[in-house]
């Protein structure tokens, strides 16, 4: 005989079976609890499809684990935590802080860690913003200067460890102007050099300390992947001689951006972005092509010299769903004075990329982008501008 008893909601929890022994007037009972077997699979999909679904939390954060690539890290296995977070729930117009934390490990030795986030304190007051990485790995080098760059013949092998930390605290001026200080510390080992001619004397390692200020006019309607306002930021740093620097330098950095919705779904977002040093620049300092989500595709650090003007137009498009997509177009020159900027020196850019909405209005991005020499995929989390 078997009776299967039924616990709430109508599933079994245990089956009885009786049985009468030849002989034997007794009668024993056996109970054999059902066990429940959890499929990895079905967990890791429910996961996911909630990610974005807890806006209501006083801490959103969620991590997802998989592979990753770029032309200077190659195929690697990475994982990223992204958390949404606000200093005053009681104000709705307060914008909700962010915080990323990212690791990543490749075939090519690379390991790189990593934290980032912007904070909104109560009443928009002061903002502060920062950034601590940590990461090695074998890359390659061509030299200085746009035409090192462009010869396949000057691509060399070197290794190097950095170590970089940059935090700024800004004052509120009025609705969207904020200033403030910042401070950069940077600590850049390199080793195992090809060809060290390619440095034209500069040291292999090289440690910069430096400060200054960021001033910020700010509209956007959510820092990570805005959907409509304007961005402008004027960053001025110093590294003068006598504080621990190898080389002792300046820079500016100004960036503008906008995003207007163009249609149901639709943004349209553009950047100009331009970095003019001073002074003994060092090659760990120089403007590169290829970083902070611009020129996607280009090896980073390819094409370098003293100046950079860059800018990019990207259409991103929702279409179902969690689902989007995107398509850009670049430009770039990295020149050493402004006496030296030429048109068929001009790198090119171009691209399209799939957006998955891994949180409320943090996607997760797959970009391939074609360029002057080659073709490169890249993934990454939030948007590249």
């Amino acid at each position: 005989m078997f009776v299967r008893a039924v616990g709430e909601g109508g599933h079994a929890f245990a089956e009885v079976k009786d049985s009468i022994k030849p002989g034997a007037d007794s009668v024993s009972s056996v109970v054999e609890p059902v066990r429940k077997t959890r499929n990895p699979l079905k967990w890791i999909g429910r996961y996911l499809s909630n990610t974005n679904k807890h806006e209501d939390r006083p801490f959103d954060f969620s991590m997802l684990i998989g592979p990753s690539y770029s032309a200077a890290t190659s195929v690697g296995l990475g994982a990223t935590a992204s958390g949404l977070y606000s200093w005053d729930r009681s104000d709705p117009l307060l914008p909700k802080s962010n915080v990323s934390v990212y690791a990543n490990a490749s075939l090519s030795g690379m390991l790189a860690v990593g934290l980032r986030g912007n904070n909104f304190l109560p009443h928009q007051r002061y903002r502060f913003d920062y950034q601590l990485s940590f990461y090695t790995f074998p890359g390659k080098f061509w030299g200085i200067g746009y035409e090192n760059g462009a010869s396949d013949a000057n691509k060399s092998d070197y290794e190097r460890v950095k170590l970089q930390f940059k935090p700024s605290f800004l004052f509120r001026l009025n609705e969207s102007v904020f200033l403030g200080p910042v401070v950069d510390v940077e600590w850049v080992n390199s080793f195992g050099f090809e060809n060290e001619t390619l440095l034209e004397g500069q040291d292999k390692s090289v440690a910069n300390y430096g400060a200054g200020f960021n001033f910020t006019y700010d509209t956007r309607d959510f820092v990570l992947n805005a959907y409509r306002g304007n961005f402008f930021r004027w960053e001025q740093m110093f590294y003068p001689s006598g504080f621990g620097n190898d080389y002792a330098f300046s820079y500016t950095d100004l960036t503008y951006s906008t995003y207007h919705q163009v249609w149901k779904g639709g943004v349209l977002a553009m950047e100009l972005h331009t970095l003019f040093n001073y002074g003994d620049v060092p090659w760990t300092m120089m403007a590169q092509v290829g970083v902070l989500g611009r020129m996607r595709g280009y090896y980073e650090g390819r094409y370098r010299d003293r100046n950079i003007m860059e800018g990019q137009l990207e259409l991103r498009q929702h279409i179902k769903g969690r689902n989007g997509i995107a398509v850009w177009v670049g430009l770039a020159n990295v020149f050493p004075n402004f006496g030296h900027i030429y048109y068929d020196e001009m790198l090119p850019n171009y691209g399209i990329g799939y957006r998955w909405e891994f949180k409320k209005r943090v996607n997760i991005r797959f970009d391939l982008g074609f360029t002057k020499d080659s073709p490169n995929f890249t993934f990454n989390i939030n948007e590249a501008f």
